[in-house]
């Protein structure tokens, strides 16, 4: 049976969530909130840059809410808690990367109210926090024993993240190291990558301190650095690092940790992305210790990256694989606990659905 899916925001992540529906054999898109009334009432095919689809975009939060579906893939640059339950109650169920990924019974109480009225199920996913920072963990924690830390890090080169309002004023590059530590960039962060350690901290059963330690660290420009948000002059914020820590007796034992750099020249401390390049680490001390590296998941250029950035790719693909098992999932909030293994599909001249062999 096609699963009915309505896309709710069309950035980067919802752009590539919208190709990533229409490729999946089992999925159907029928929907698309947009928030510029310059989208509204445009073809979702041309909006995304392809041919026409026959789905047009709408700003009317009231004609999505009413429109017959089965899921909506929530991904607005910041959540809110109001429109996650009207999508809910409406009975349709809800996949998104902006939250949820392992939230606290105590501060969700409307949603699970919205999830029973409306027999509907919602799932936090994505893939930095989302996937690199607990569910990949998790699986290569049942390879150890005795565990002792568990490190999930990205060392990205964050001039080919296309949002450049994004990357100045909310990140907080190219001000002053004061303005960057001011920005909301860590509290838009915590809410996530928090949660993901509780998740891991909670899976594995350490005995953690009370809180979990934040730590941001700046680096500037040494000198003048050429970029896509314009030139960094010295002294302005030219890569940022934050990292979240469970600790047991002051020692951290789950880290999740994030390095955003405008590349590696002429930045004061010379922080680099190491001899591996750009990449995701997950590393579980114990016996045996285990290293996964990903490759893959950054662009190999800066203009590559700005055209299409394989990170918000496979954020959006992690959303879109989850739809079956979420609508086939029980009401209420579900984690990565909750749920069975999630796969992706076979490419379409390779599936069951080329028809070859019947």
């Amino acid at each position: 049976m096609t699963i009915k899916v309505i896309q709710w925001a069309t950035g980067g992540v919802g752009v590539a969530a919208i190709q990533g529906v229409l490729a999946h054999p089992d999925l159907e898109l029928v929907g698309c909130w947009v928030h510029s009334d310059g989208k509204h009432g445009k073809d979702v095919g041309e909006l995304i840059g392809g041919d026409p689809i026959g789905v047009a975009a709408t700003t009317s939060q009231d004609e999505i809410l009413a429109t017959d579906a089965d899921c909506v893939v929530y991904a607005p640059l910041v959540p809110n808690d109001d429109e996650v339950a009207a999508i809910l109650r409406s009975g349709k169920n809800v996949v998104t990367p902006v939250g949820w990924i392992y939230p606290n019974p105590a501060r969700v109480g409307g949603i699970e109210d919205a999830c029973r009225e409306g027999g509907t199920t919602l799932h936090g996913t994505g893939i930095h926090p989302g996937g690199i920072t607990e569910r990949f963990p998790l699986m290569a924690s049942a390879l150890s024993q005795g565990i002792t830390h568990v490190r999930a890090e990205e060392f990205s080169d964050i001039r080919t993240y296309n949002a450049p309002d994004v990357v100045r004023h909310v990140m907080g590059f190219g001000g002053t190291p004061q303005e960057a530590y001011d920005s909301p960039m860590a509290g838009l962060l915590s809410g996530g990558f928090k949660a993901s350690v509780r998740m891991v901290v909670a899976e594995l059963g350490f005995a953690v301190d009370a809180g979990i330690r934040t730590v941001q660290e700046v680096a500037v420009a040494a000198k003048p650095i050429d970029t896509p948000i314009g030139v960094i002059e010295p002294g302005q914020v030219a890569a940022r690092r934050f990292r979240w820590e469970a600790l047991v007796d002051g020692e951290p034992v789950v880290s999740a940790v994030v390095n955003w750099l405008m590349g590696e020249e002429d930045l004061d401390p010379g922080w680099t992305f190491g001899e591996e390049g750009e990449r995701f680490e997950v590393e579980v001390t114990g016996d045996p210790s285990v290293l996964l590296t990903f490759k893959g998941l950054q662009p190999e250029s800066v203009a590559a990256g700005l055209v299409r950035n394989p990170g918000v790719v496979s954020t959006a693909n992690h959303c879109v694989s989850a739809i079956p098992y979420v609508v086939a999932a029980e009401p209420g909030i579900k984690t990565y606990l909750d749920l069975p293994l999630i796969a992706g599909r076979a490419a379409p001249h390779l599936g069951h659905e080329k028809g070859a062999g019947r």
